[in-house]
């Protein structure tokens, strides 16, 4: 009886099962592949990546995530683990360079977070994009303030990173924190190269922030210099703010007068007497068309006295 039904089948239906079958099977397929390269990264093995990526059944893969827990591509894999040479290979051979992980995130940012900077730095070489994706919250540069990584965060500046750059909210979520931008985050967590290297590159230093409307928004908006204070900075953060050209009449130093760092308070409450030296306004107007220029990185290369370069990039 099976045997009757089974001759009554026809050459379509064969096929048509076929048809539904293969799809499967070169899933599978692929799957391996992409599980290979996956454990060519893991093992930091360029040479057997390499091998690997000489087939075009395995370099058409080269964009597919693949691991346990959350699929990641190799791409992604190589910049969070640090694995350099892996990194390059992959660009080499046709890696997208800001494929996007499932939190939106790319690899730049983990490369980032996980602080390679040599992985960085062939990345931004690569032609990834210093500000992360749009469709993430939070950005490298921010990520680089948090961490005190100086290196990383002169990089992606070097690279064009935005040193205002806030994080990503929907106008209906517009506080505060809205502002908190990496200038906030470097002086809270005590980044005080970070805090310079921002406003070299140019930083607001009163908030961080150019969107006007945005400001505009919000009640009250914090200042650069209310954090400072409220949080205890070291008095060299408020200094560099003064420096900087940061509005000293903004903080209510009603408020500010339970603050911890009376060193700061006093410093601040002497600024608003004083009127700026001429050389701290020469200063700031060299490095105010310095930035315009984008050769803000290149200062350290003029041809005037070392003590004066000193001056220009805060370091005396």
């Amino acid at each position: 009886m099976v045997i009757c039904r089974c001759l009554k089948m026809s050459i379509m239906d064969i096929t048509k099962m076929f048809s539904i079958l293969r799809p499967r099977e070169e899933g599978e397929q692929a799957a391996e592949e992409s599980r290979e390269l996956h454990l060519a990264v893991t093992m930091d093995n360029p040479e057997y990546l390499t091998s690997l990526l000489s087939e075009y059944k395995y370099k058409k893969m080269i964009n597919s995530p693949s691991g346990w827990g959350v699929p990641v591509t190799p791409l992604r894999l190589a910049a969070s683990k640090g694995s350099l040479e892996c990194l390059k290979i992959l660009l080499a051979n046709g890696a997208e360079v800001d494929i996007l992980d499932v939190k939106a995130q790319t690899p730049l940012f983990t490369a980032v977070s996980a602080g390679h900077f040599d992985c960085v730095r062939e990345l931004l070489k690569a032609g990834a994009c210093p500000s992360g994706s749009v469709y993430n919250n939070c950005t490298p540069v921010l990520n680089a303030a948090r961490e005190g990584n100086v290196s990383i965060l002169r990089e992606l500046l070097d690279y064009g990173a935005e040193p205002n750059v806030k994080c990503k909210l929907p106008d209906w979520a517009t506080n505060i924190a809205t502002t908190t931008g990496p200038l906030y985050l470097s002086a809270v967590y005590g980044h005080l190269e970070c805090f310079r290297t921002l406003l070299l590159c140019g930083a607001d230093p009163d908030y961080n922030c150019t969107d006007e409307k945005l400001l505009r928004r919000i009640k009250h908006p914090k200042t650069v210099l209310d954090v400072c204070l409220k949080h205890g900075c070291r008095t060299s953060f408020v200094k560099l703010l003064i420096d900087f050209g940061a509005n000293v009449y903004l903080p209510d130093m009603h408020i500010s007068k339970s603050f911890p760092n009376q060193e700061a308070m006093e410093l601040l409450a002497r600024e608003r007497v004083h009127p700026k030296s001429l050389m701290s306004q020469c200063r700031l107007t060299i490095l105010t068309l310095v930035r315009q220029e984008g050769k803000i990185q290149h200062l350290h290369r003029l041809e005037i006295p070392q003590t004066m370069i000193r001056y220009l990039l805060h370091e005396t």
